[in-house]
């Protein structure tokens, strides 16, 4: 059953208990990114392979979103900033021991590209934060794997050049 969790804003991402952050290059600017991670939100389980739904609720307010395993989390948008942050807080979820919950997922320019950074910021009990800090390496393959696919569906394989011939 979900329980709701202990309401946090935009500063959680930099002050919470536990912080996960992860960073990817990806050759896609940072429009195309920003719109796959804000705007195009049911596309995130073709990218993001823990995800297996994702929805906008509250005409975009908010987000329904459900993980493999059954983890499901209720979303309030804290942040859309165009090709630059999206951030929201998690207000309702079933994942046990969590108290407070938000995430932050900020674009930079990088050369033709975009430096992508995910924070995911949480608090519980001590047990709860020990494991989510040994999770962290597993979480960090989940989030780099994610930005592979999320760049592969941006970024098309070209077909090869023909080259020229003399």
């Amino acid at each position: 059953m979900a329980r709701r969790l202990r309401p946090v804003e935009l500063d959680f991402t930099a002050s919470a208990p536990v912080r996960l952050v992860f960073t990817a290059n990806l050759a896609a600017p940072p429009p195309a990114v920003y719109r796959s991670v804000a705007l195009e939100v049911g596309s995130m389980p073709a990218w993001f392979t823990a995800v297996t739904s994702a929805v906008p609720t509250g005409d975009g307010a908010g987000r329904t979103v459900r993980l493999r395993g059954g983890i499901a989390f209720e979303e309030t948008i804290l942040a859309s900033e165009p090709d630059v942050r999206y951030a929201y807080r998690i207000d309702e979820t079933n994942a046990p021991g969590v108290t407070a919950m938000a995430e932050e997922w900020a674009l930079s320019p990088a050369g033709k590209g975009t430096r992508l950074r995910w924070t995911m910021a949480l608090d519980g009990p001590a047990a709860l934060r020990v494991a989510l800090r040994a999770a962290g390496p597993a979480v960090g393959l989940s989030f780099r794997d994610a930005a592979r696919r999320l760049d592969r569906r941006l970024i098309p394989a070209r077909p090869p050049s023909t080259g020229s011939v003399r």
